[in-house]
């Protein structure tokens, strides 16, 4: 059987600083975070924004033929 830990008096509000503390820290702890972001170039950027809309684009039509397709389908079915 374990042993309880013997318990300080303090509660967990006594040990966790303030709202305003807490904030600071994050918003601390974000901007070194940020730091160590290595950013895209815009070269990248545009590359990947025109792949991600490439993409769009023909899985858009793939979808639409499938929709064409099948709601021809349940018409010839139903009819």
């Amino acid at each position: 059987m374990a042993k309880k830990a013997v318990q300080t008096g303090e509660t967990k509000a006594e040990n966790t600083p303030n709202p305003i503390a807490r904030f600071a820290r994050y918003v601390e702890d974000s901007r070194a975070e940020l730091r160590k972001v290595t950013w895209p170039t815009m070269k990248d950027t545009r590359k990947s924004t025109l792949a991600v809309l490439f993409f769009v684009a023909v899985m858009a039509v793939v979808l639409g033929l499938v929709d064409l397709g099948l709601s021809s389908l349940i018409k010839f079915i139903l009819s």
